[in-house]
């Protein structure tokens, strides 16, 4: 059983996040963030540490990396009762995230836009949000993922009645709805792509 003690939160839906961070926080979890919802978070008067501050490196080019590191990733992926793994970490000083929270850019309203250009639809292709969800969706069995805000409820609800832990039904779950919502998020994507004529387009010439 993993108590969550560190929780990774970057949402573009910021529908609910301060007042779960503000739970989280009640019950002794440390939130970790970035860009905005960082801002959303801290606005709401509740402690934060920026992922860069775990990372020690900014977030840099227009926000494009920000978690694409292995303090972040290690701390995700690693088997807490694997030896090696806990020797990895010590040595390498990452500290284990035990709760993800992500939801991603908005492709779909983007491109529903009349009018946009494939730059922006690049723009707005996520890719450190996939990249956390899958890790932590992987991880199942020690990360508790959570990519619906209308889970928010459910997870604090578990972890209050379980002196902070989430049961592995809960997070296989929660996990499966991961894999769901990227495989629909690569369609949406693949398919807008399809219907790009590069022969046509601006974005080519």
């Amino acid at each position: 059983m993993i108590k969550i003690k560190r929780a990774l939160i970057s949402v573009t839906d910021k529908s609910g996040v301060a007042e779960f961070a503000k739970e989280l926080e009640d019950m002794g979890v440390e939130i970790v963030s970035t860009g905005g919802t960082a801002r959303e978070i801290r606005g709401a008067n509740i402690s934060v540490k920026d992922v860069s501050e775990l990372t020690g490196f900014p977030e840099m080019m227009d926000g494009r990396v920000k978690t694409l590191h292995p303090m972040v990733h290690g701390g995700i992926l690693a088997l807490r009762d694997n030896v090696n793994h806990r020797q990895q970490m010590e040595e390498h000083s990452i500290m284990p995230i035990d709760m993800v929270v992500v939801n991603l850019y908005a492709f779909e309203k983007t491109v529903a836009k009349e009018g946009v250009s494939l730059a922006d639809a690049i723009e707005n292709i996520d890719i450190g949000g996939p990249t956390l969800l899958r890790s932590s969706a992987k991880n199942f069995r020690y990360v508790t993922v959570v990519v619906d805000p209308s889970d928010y409820a459910k997870v604090l609800r578990e972890m209050k009645d379980n002196d902070g832990v989430t049961t592995l039904t809960t997070r296989f779950e929660l996990a499966r709805k991961v894999f769901m919502t990227t495989s629909r998020y690569d369609k949406a994507i693949s398919g807008y792509l399809e219907g790009i004529d590069p022969l046509k387009d601006p974005y080519f010439i």
